[in-house]
């Protein structure tokens, strides 16, 4: 009996011990799949992952017809939304002030030229940033690379804009390597910043490309994908100066044009990185949960080695090649993907789009030039914008021939200023070089004698165009004169927007921002005082202005007093 007793245990212990190890081992193979397998997000909003690239023209991407290999923007592109119809402004500040405030320049104040390195002068901040509604909706912030809006005082910097951490430069450009830029002889200085201070610590002369890839890639590593994140990846590429590691050159041999080799290995280095990127969010475990903006600032420069051909013009202009940018949605979020969305569409329309993605509030006081086009970019469905203010600005320079009886008696055509109403585009003033441009690929000769033959010689002294956009969309055949009362409606709507612009906030230099003062790194220089003696002139500037608008609309014998 004994013995029985003993083997019978034996037996049961046996069995205990084997069902035990089945089940530890199935414990630990579960828990193993838990940590190889990425998580994913449990909450309903999106992560946004906006990525701005500098200076890409119209032409150089892949999947427009380039010689530029582009293989992973053709994949995330022809995956998602092409953006067919999709506009900026022709140059970097204007074009991230209305991204990050959905609101024209001429809202803003900033309607001439760019933000200088030495003026006191960046994005108003009154305005509501886009970080700063995204991280009232309980998203984590961050910005890494490019923020070329204005540095002057500390309340300008992207960390008191609404972004939770910041790595990379403050300018406009600089060198790709050392991150150092002159703005003119005697004012130069350091430019790479983590924060609020100079990230002399984390400089290891890394190419700006990779340094600022491997940043953003580190950020997602870190947060917790169950959180929402908006990382707003602003690249230095493609602008110039013309800069890229040799080993990107390797591919394009058989390019003679040295501007259009490096530019185009810029390019391809900068798709390396998109790839990197995307497999990032992969591997962490946000890619199912996500929204993949992808935009260029504004056209290419052909003198730099960039092409907008076949639209005409480039950077820096109001023609369609300095103003209609390469973009495209990628996202599992889309209902339909692998399309090309031809509605209108333009940088301000970000932020509406984005906030309400993100199930952020809009406030009506915000007064906002953006629409939320998610619908025409997701769904097919038409757009709800029907006119687009390039811009109108007042100080740049004056067309000799522009008057007002070129304008019919209701706008100077003197005045630089552009405009989008349905299927028509209009142009007063003086809009840019106007040239069509092929890419520069095979051509080796000197930079005055490059140039395809194709010269604009019929319109010299005009200061009023019309185009048909839809029809002409590289601007070829002016219909002003063939369709004098759609000009004149146009200028009317025109008229209607100048009389909502604020004064032109366009400084002049102040020799404080020699980074000479300041540790020779560029950086703010305004003290506290400062700061509320240019806050008192604001309120001031802007009493002013509305003090102005009130009397000329008085004059014109149009203004209504409120009862």
């Amino acid at each position: 009996m004994f013995i029985l007793w003993i083997l019978t245990g034996f037996c049961l212990y046996s069995v205990a011990s084997a069902t035990y190890a089945r089940w530890a081992n199935n414990f630990h193979a579960s828990r193993a799949n838990e940590v190889d397998k990425p998580t994913t997000s449990s909450s309903s909003q999106p992560h946004i992952i906006f990525i701005m690239v500098d200076d890409q023209g119209f032409r150089d991407v892949g999947y427009h017809g380039s010689e530029i290999k582009t293989p992973t923007l053709d994949w995330l592109a022809a995956t998602g939304v092409k953006l067919e119809n999709y506009y900026v402004q022709p140059l970097c500040s204007p074009s991230r002030s209305q991204l990050m405030t959905g609101r024209y320049q001429i809202h803003t104040g900033l309607q001439h030229s760019i933000i200088r390195p030495t003026q006191p002068n960046c994005l108003p901040v009154e305005n509501i940033t886009l970080p700063q509604k995204l991280k009232s909706a309980g998203y984590s912030t961050h910005m890494v690379g490019k923020w070329h809006l204005g540095f002057y005082k500390r309340s300008c910097m992207p960390t008191q804009r609404g972004f939770d951490t910041f790595f990379g430069s403050l300018l406009g450009s600089g060198d790709y390597y050392n991150h150092y830029k002159c703005d003119s002889p005697g004012m130069c200085g350091y430019d790479l910043h983590e924060g609020e201070e100079a990230a002399w610590e984390q400089d290891r002369g890394i190419y700006s490309t990779h340094m600022y890839t491997q940043k953003a890639v580190n950020i997602l590593a870190r947060h917790n994908p169950k959180r929402p994140i908006f990382l707003y990846l602003a690249f230095q590429a493609v602008h110039s100066p013309l800069q890229v590691p040799s080993r990107y050159l390797e591919r394009y041999k058989s390019i003679p044009n040295l501007h259009r080799r490096k530019y185009a290995a810029m390019v391809s280095c900068l798709d390396e990185a998109m790839r990197n990127i995307t497999l990032a969010l992969k591997r962490y475990g946000y890619y199912n949960n996500m929204v993949m903006v992808y935009s260029s600032d504004n056209g290419g420069q052909p003198m730099a080695g960039g092409s907008n051909w076949p639209l005409r013009g480039s950077k820096g202009t109001y023609w369609e090649g300095g103003i209609r940018a390469v973009g495209f949605v990628h996202s599992p979020l889309l209902a339909k993907r692998g399309t090309r969305c031809k509605a209108l569409m333009h940088i301000t329309d970000w932020y509406p789009t984005l906030v309400t993605l993100a199930e952020g509030t809009l406030d009506e006081n915000q007064s906002l030039d953006g629409y939320d086009v998610w619908e025409s970019i997701s769904e097919g469905l038409p757009s709800p914008r029907q006119d687009i203010l390039h811009n109108i600005d007042p100080i740049y320079t004056k067309a000799k021939n522009g008057s007002w009886k070129a304008g019919y008696g209701i706008w100077n055509t003197a005045v630089q200023a552009a405009l989008r109403v349905g299927d028509w585009k209009l142009l007063t003033g003086i809009p840019g070089y106007s040239d069509w441009i092929p890419p520069q690929t095979f051509s080796n000769q000197l930079l005055a004698n490059r140039w395809h033959n194709e010269r604009v010689r019929w319109d010299r002294g005009k200061t009023v165009w019309l185009f048909n956009i839809t029809a002409d969309p590289f601007e070829r055949v002016d219909l002003s004169r063939r369709y004098p009362h759609i000009v004149k409606k146009m200028l009317l709507r025109l008229l209607q927007y100048d009389k909502t612009a604020v004064p032109c906030r366009y400084p002049p230099k102040d020799y404080r921002s020699n980074p000479q003062y300041n540790g020779g790194v560029w950086g703010p220089w305004y003290s506290d005082e400062d700061e509320e003696e240019d806050e008192n002139y604001n309120v001031l500037s802007n009493y002013l202005g509305k003090r102005r608008r009130r009397q000329k609309a008085k004059r014109k014998g149009k203004f209504k007093r409120k009862t």
